[in-house]
């Protein structure tokens, strides 16, 4: 199995054996691939020398809309370098998050949002893209920019209406879910699971956070947990969970086209 989204800059490993130990839980879980995201330039920075020092991870590099507030000039021009490495399959996360109120200005997150996705496009990568709570600016710029998304892009932690799912497929992104499907009261989001074309679905943990059932509460998550939510997939959808991970990792390689 694969987890396509996850934190591993932070210390909340330590206390298992730091990435040796989350290493040694996942396999025995049987989950052999990670993509660790980067948030800003220094847990990119960091994410790549995590998947340097390991095998079975790789990395994505960009600035999330939360930690604009720490972007620089010539920020970008670094995430670039850090981008070429061979482990980065994806520029990301980058978005559009309008949670809360002292998040950075609206206009700032667009403008960063945009100029990442010309990063990606420059560079022949895809993107991982963080929506919350900007459901029609996070469409209405992808929309604007197809052009800028041809090796595609991913919709991380899937959150939106199961009718909007159709207007992203459109624009050519695949869909991951996390501990949140695995929810008894996640209707809007187990909807979704269903409504996914096939060839469009992956599996994440977004870990530390968002444990699944049955271990919701605990922290930190860890990839280990992504088992579940690939049976809470193939529960959802009708597949045998052999089923739901072949196309998972079938699908996450055409996607993040490095992963071997």
């Amino acid at each position: 199995m694969i987890d396509v989204h996850c934190h591993l800059t932070g210390d909340e490993y330590d206390e298992i054996g730091g990435m040796d130990g989350l290493l040694f839980h996942a396999k025995q879980n049987g989950v052999f691939t990670l993509i660790a995201s980067g948030f800003d330039l220094d847990s990119s920075i960091e994410s790549r020398e995590i998947a340097k020092n390991h095998d079975e991870i790789y990395f994505c590099a960009g600035f999330h809309p939360s930690e604009l507030g720490k972007y620089q000039d010539g920020d970008l021009e670094r995430l670039k370098e850090v981008c070429k490495d061979q482990k980065c399959v994806a520029v990301g996360e980058i978005g559009l998050d309008y949670h809360f109120d002292d998040n950075p200005p609206k206009d700032k997150q667009k403008e960063l949002f945009v100029a990442q996705l010309k990063l990606a496009d420059e560079l022949g990568l895809p993107v991982v893209i963080h929506s919350r709570d900007a459901s029609l600016d996070t469409f209405t710029i992808l929309k604007e920019h197809k052009d800028l998304l041809k090796r595609g892009g991913l919709l991380h932690c899937y959150s939106y209406s199961a009718e909007m799912v159709k207007d992203f497929v459109a624009l050519g992104l695949y869909f991951s879910f996390g501990g949140p499907c695995t929810f008894k009261n996640a209707r809007k989001v187990q909807e979704s699971v269903q409504l996914v074309p096939a060839c469009r679905i992956l599996s994440e943990t977004d870990c530390p956070y968002l444990t699944p059932v049955p271990f919701r509460g605990e922290f930190p998550n860890q990839p280990k947990n992504v088992k579940h939510v690939v049976e809470k997939i193939a529960e959802l959808r009708g597949w045998t969970v052999e089923e739901a991970e072949k196309q998972i990792d079938e699908k996450a390689k055409r996607l993040f086209f490095k992963l071997r």
